[in-house]
C-alpha cells in the first residue's frame, strides 16, 4: 500500500527482456539508503517487488500481465520514472491509499497552462467508469491527484508546481501514457452496489 506521494525521481538505467517478463533496472541514487529485496517499491504507480539491490541501482522484474496493463514494457534506458516505497502503517497519510495495481492505462489529451495554472486532460478508460467524481482521488503514474473535472471518457487534474517539480508529469504532454488507478474505496464500494443489483436482478427461486 502507497499513499501516492512520490519520495523519489529515478532513472531507467536498463530493461532486459527475460523468460519470465522483463527486467528493469532503476538508478534512483542511493535511495532507498537501506533497500530490502523482497519489499514492494512504487514505480510509475506499479507496485514491483525488489529483486536485487546492487552498486546503487534497483532491480525489478515485471511479468507480462504488468506489462500488458501498464505502461512499463514502453520504458528505456533514460526514462525519468516515480518511486515511493510502500507506507508503514504508522505514517502519515498525505495522498490517499493506493494499491499500486494499475487499473488501465490513459492517454494525456491536453495540457493547458493558461492563467500561470497547468491543467492536464486525460482519457478515462472504461475500467474507470463509476470511480471519478469531481474532487475525488486519482493516482496518475502513482502520483495521488485530485480529480478537478471530469466528463465521458475524460477527466483533469491540476498541477502545482510542487508536485511539477518532483514527479514526471511536467513531461507528460498531448499523447503521452500514463496509469491510472481508480480510489480503492470508490472501488470497493462499486463492487457492493454492482453485487447488491445483481442480486435484485437475479430470478426468484421457486416457492417449494
Amino acid at each position: 500500500m502507497f499513499t501516492g506521494l512520490v519520495e523519489r525521481l529515478g532513472r531507467v538505467a536498463a530493461c532486459e527482456d527475460i523468460p519470465a517478463g522483463r527486467r528493469i533496472v532503476i538508478d534512483a541514487g542511493g535511495w532507498p539508503p537501506s533497500p530490502s529485496e523482497g519489499e514492494s517499491i512504487s514505480v510509475n504507480g506499479c507496485c514491483l517487488t525488489l529483486v536485487q539491490s546492487r552498486d546503487g541501482h534497483l532491480v525489478f522484474e515485471a511479468v507480462p500481465q504488468t506489462l500488458e496493463r501498464t505502461t512499463l514494457g514502453q520504458v528505456s534506458a533514460g526514462d525519468p520514472v516515480n518511486m515511493e516505497r510502500s507506507m508503514r502503517v504508522d505514517a502519515l497519510l498525505g495522498g490517499h491509499l493506493v494499491q499500486g495495481h494499475v487499473d488501465a492505462v490513459g492517454q494525456v489529451i491536453s495540457v493547458d497552462r493558461s492563467g500561470g495554472g497547468w491543467r492536464t486532460r486525460i482519457t478515462a478508460p472504461a475500467e474507470l467508469d463509476g470511480l471519478l467524481v469531481d474532487r475525488g482521488s486519482v493516482a496518475v503514474d502513482g502520483v495521488s491527484l485530485t480529480v478537478a473535472a471530469c466528463g465521458t471518457g475524460w477527466f483533469e487534474v491540476a498541477l502545482i508546481p510542487e508536485t511539477l517539480a518532483r514527479t514526471t508529469l511536467a513531461g507528460r504532454r498531448a499523447g503521452s501514457r500514463v496509469n491510472l488507478e481508480g480510489d480503492a474505496l470508490a472501488k470497493l464500494v462499486a463492487a457492493q452496489v454492482r453485487r447488491q443489483l445483481a442480486g435484485l436482478s437475479a430470478p426468484a427461486s421457486p416457492a417449494r
